[in-house]
């Protein structure tokens, strides 16, 4: 099982990069100044949703069933312990790649950036609206 479960996570880390690759031509990236979200930012309505919603979209597009999973949370554009919850869950799936603190910064929102909604989160070449919201590392 353990075996299974690196080799899974080796194969959605190399996923995760080649899609960021190819749909950015370059490197996964959003906007390197957008601020980090969290207790104890100036949390942004609009930012605070498009995280929301891409760990819903993530959760329950991209989810594998032996991983633990994060709760799905209301997408009301408001930070608070639900959505928090949320992103500390993610980051302990993703553990291997973020530091799960429970905010979202450049090193999070890199990971989660491409595993939401192609529509909002966009790529490079065509941008969506979450794209410039999301913080990533340049």
């Amino acid at each position: 099982m353990r075996i299974r479960k690196n080799s899974t996570r080796l194969g959605i880390a190399a996923a995760v990069s080649a899609f960021a690759i190819a749909m950015s031509g370059g490197t996964a990236q959003a906007s390197t100044t957008a601020p980090t979200i969290g207790d104890g930012y100036a949390n942004n309505g609009n930012a605070v949703w498009c995280i929301q919603h891409s760990l819903n979209w993530a959760r329950n597009i991209h989810q594998i069933p032996w991983e633990p999973t994060w709760p799905e949370i209301a997408e009301d554009g408001k930070w608070g312990p639900s959505t928090k919850a949320a992103v500390v869950a993610f980051q302990r799936n993703y553990d291997w790649m973020v530091t799960p603190d429970g905010y979202v910064g450049p090193e999070t929102g890199s990971v989660l950036l491409p595993l939401g909604e192609g529509y909002y989160n966009g790529t490079a070449a065509k941008p969506g609206y979450c794209y410039q919201y999301i913080p990533t590392k340049a």
